[in-house]
């Protein structure tokens, strides 16, 4: 359970991982025409910049953000576990993760700031605390606070600039980008722009990671539209799944964060 709960709040919300499928694999499918992006090539060039414009004024805006989670883990080890998840977020300040395990009981508790993460494990009564660099340190992926806030609510990352090449299909258009970090492919259904799959590959081929993100079960939430099914896929030295079923989610409502470390806690690295 452990382990599972680990993933959920780093894998998840960071998604580092590894395949060995190129880019070029991902993209050249029979039923897409794919296109390098010529910078010289003005009329194609400006398409694909005004599409990529829509889809980040598209993304979500929020001051706070609470949902209840429902994760089913599962890996190549035949570790399987089923847990609900509370959490709650205020832009740019805090994120508050309550894991709730087998009848109803509270396992863990954490709570993630900007520069700081600090982990309850009821079951056990330790207190862990972290630098957020720790996320980046067991990782190896650079990534920040706000592309942590950009993952949970299903905003697009690795937003890269310029797009290198992309395909269209029928109801699907996709893109792709190579930044400092990540090769990443990303694909969005035609006529909405709502993000259906990102792929991230490590420009790193010596570590050949990537994470396989899929959304779906778009639902309107005040003024956004919100993908309340979410798979991420990961492989690394454990193959792994994990389920994200999204209920109850609400934005900018006003949220507390209760956060208390009880005085006979054994304090662990």
């Amino acid at each position: 359970m452990r382990l599972a709960v680990l993933s959920f709040i780093v894998l998840v919300l960071i998604a580092s991982c590894r395949t060995t499928r190129k880019l070029t694999n991902v993209i050249s499918t029979k039923d897409s025409v794919v296109t390098v992006v010529n910078p010289y090539d003005t009329d194609s060039a400006k398409s694909v910049r005004a599409n990529m414009d829509k889809i980040k004024e598209n993304q979500i805006k929020f001051k706070t953000f609470s949902s209840k989670i429902k994760v089913n883990y599962n890996d190549d080890k035949n570790r399987k576990f089923d847990f609900n998840t509370f959490f709650r977020m205020e832009k740019d300040s805090a994120m508050w993760v309550s894991i709730v395990a087998a009848l109803n009981i509270e396992a863990f508790r954490v709570l993630i700031r900007p520069d700081s993460i600090i982990i309850l494990d009821k079951l056990n009564k330790t207190v862990q605390r972290k630098p957020f660099g720790y996320l980046q340190s067991i990782t190896k992926v650079p990534f920040d606070y706000p592309t942590l806030e950009n993952l949970i609510v299903g905003n697009p990352v690795y937003l890269e600039k310029e797009v290198v090449a992309f395909s269209e299909k029928l109801e699907t258009l996709s893109f792709s980008t190579v930044g400092e970090a990540f090769k990443h492919f990303m694909t969005v259904s035609k006529n909405d722009l709502h993000l259906l799959f990102s792929k991230l590959d490590d420009v790193d081929v010596s570590r050949s990671r990537t994470a396989n993100l899929a959304y779906a079960g778009y639902i309107p939430v005040g003024n956004w539209m919100f993908a309340e099914q979410r798979k991420i896929d990961l492989a690394e030295k454990t193959n792994i799944e994990i389920l994200l079923d999204f209920k109850q989610v609400e934005f900018d409502k006003p949220i507390t964060f209760p956060f208390s470390i009880p005085k006979n806690y054994k304090v662990i690295n």
